[in-house]
């Protein structure tokens, strides 16, 4: 095992996936500490003209399936983050995340180990397993507790290909993100969530619970492993454990929507999982309505961050400043429209 590192980022870093909302957070906070910042981007798209418009970074076109590009934007690159990955909450588009989350992850892996570049793979506390008792799940809690879809599989068979990657001796760490919430959410992502809310569709919450956090503070906690994390170890990047419908209801106070009545029925969200699943056996095309969406809306997620505090520094601020600032920043930038109740009168 090498020893973690106690230097500050130097060189050139690779960001694929910079243009989603950990990426891009990923890449201005580098720009922030002067690190000089490569990106990895698909194409010269509007979302990566935008995402990317007016910062010092060299843009590499290209994906994380195609070899050829990778090598040439790792040469020379002192550490690669990789963000990457194709999000999906369903039961289709197994073979194509399986491309990019694994197969990727597989050619990113072997082109920092060649390039003697420093790896910080960004999975998802899907990957890790819930405990059975209602304890905090950690980082060697085993697989289980939840609905074995191509995400979930994908994303723990692309850590599985990092630590292969380890042995032969790449210098790799792995974070685990929980919910993320922040600026810069361009596409959007996780932040559709504030966005129902926000547009008074959140009466009724899941009855289940999540971690929620920051993704700027989640972004300072790859950047804290980068330079301190132990080669070959996990590192969950939590933050606040809470129900939907308390989270819903920060969501509400901050947007200025009505707070949520209650809690969902439980069997009226399986039901609405099972509808959603005949929708996509009609039309061919699943969307976030359906039944794995639905069952992980029941689950009770539960993470302790405990290793990445002690020995990664990390924090994470309270829950109602980053929904305001996420907030903000989708209404500046037109994705929402401030609310306003008429006065009383």
């Amino acid at each position: 095992m090498i020893a973690a590192r106690q230097s500050e980022i130097q060189g050139t870093c690779l960001v694929t996936g910079a243009t989603g909302l950990v990426g891009n957070n990923v890449v201005r906070q580098l720009l922030a500490r002067g690190a000089a910042v490569r990106a990895l981007v698909r194409s010269e798209s509007r979302v990566v003209a935008t995402a990317l418009t007016g910062l010092a970074v060299d843009r590499f076109s290209g994906n994380v399936v195609d070899e050829a590009t990778l090598e040439r934007a790792i040469d020379g690159a002192s550490c690669v983050i990789h963000a990457a990955a194709f999000v999906h909450c369903g039961w289709r588009h197994g073979d194509e995340m399986r491309e990019v989350n694994v197969e990727g992850t597989r050619r990113i892996a072997r082109a920092a180990r060649r390039a003697g570049a420093r790896l910080v793979h960004i999975s998802s506390v899907d990957a890790i397993g819930l405990r059975s008792d209602g304890a905090l799940a950690d980082e060697e809690t085993l697989p289980g507790g939840m609905p074995e879809f191509p995400y979930l599989v994908t994303k723990r068979d692309a850590e599985a290909v990092v630590m292969e990657e380890v042995d032969r001796g790449l210098d790799a760490v792995i974070v685990n993100p929980v919910y993320m919430l922040g600026p810069w959410d361009w596409k959007p992502s996780s932040g559709r969530m504030l966005l129902e809310v926000g547009a008074g569709k959140g009466l009724f919450a899941p009855p289940g619970s999540n971690d929620f956090v920051d993704v700027r503070d989640v972004v300072a906690g790859i950047l804290a492993a980068l330079v301190k994390g132990r080669t070959g170890r996990r590192y969950i990047l939590g933050g606040h454990g809470m129900s939907y419908l308390d989270a819903w209801r920060v969501m509400a106070r901050v947007t200025g929507r009505m707070q949520p009545i209650g809690l969902a029925p439980r069997p009226c969200v399986r039901v609405a999982g099972w509808l959603g699943d005949l929708a996509v056996a009609l039309t061919g095309r699943e969307g976030d309505l359906n039944s794995v969406a639905t069952t992980v809306s029941l689950i009770d997620h539960r993470y302790s961050c405990r290793r990445a505090i002690n020995e990664l520094g990390y924090t994470f601020r309270p829950l109602e400043d980053t929904v305001q600032d996420a907030w903000d920043w989708f209404v500046a930038r037109g994705y929402a429209k401030a609310f306003r109740p008429a006065l009383a009168r």
